[in-house]
């Protein structure tokens, strides 16, 4: 399955609230993303928040399935840009997320003056560790009980990858 980057649509909306309402889904999502996720919060996504930066949806024949977005750096880091993704749980398994993560680093490094990207991933999301390394990230740093999310602490990863040229 190769994924289609694209915006966000109006019709989006039910999927993003079928998505992002499933507790395992989003456990180890920054708690920017609300819990229970609304119409309102949905709407607001698609008309404001995912024009933020390069953000794209995820489409697999015809349906969004995924985010994957990355949020530029302002002032002396602007050279840098956080990348971040999500995929309907439906969807993990099937090298979406990979193909999803390329593309998006692929547009960034030739299209934009970001020359540093990096993530920051809960210790304890093995899959979303193993998919940077697939994309050619590097682990950068651990910082100890870092993220505190719903009352656990969880080490941060910081993972990075460098645009060639550098």
């Amino acid at each position: 399955m190769t994924p289609l980057l694209r915006t966000f649509k109006q019709e989006d909306a039910t999927r993003l609230q079928q998505i992002l309402n499933d507790a395992d889904m989003v456990k180890f999502l920054s708690s920017r993303i609300p819990f229970p996720y609304t119409s309102e919060d949905a709407t607001w996504w698609i008309n404001e928040g995912s024009h933020n930066g390069f953000v794209r949806a995820i489409d697999i024949d015809g349906k969004l399935v995924g985010c994957v977005g990355v949020t530029p750096g302002i002032f002396e880091y602007s050279h840098c840009g956080e990348i971040g993704y999500w995929l309907a749980k439906d969807y993990w398994g099937n090298g979406i997320m990979t193909k999803a993560v390329n593309q998006l680093v692929e547009f960034i490094f030739t299209q934009t003056d970001i020359s540093r990207l990096f993530a920051v991933v809960f210790s304890a999301n093995r899959n979303s560790q193993n998919l940077l390394k697939r994309c050619g990230f590097e682990r950068e740093a651990i910082l100890k009980k870092a993220i505190c999310k719903n009352g656990v602490y969880y080490d941060n990863h910081q993972y990075v990858k460098l645009k060639s040229s550098v």
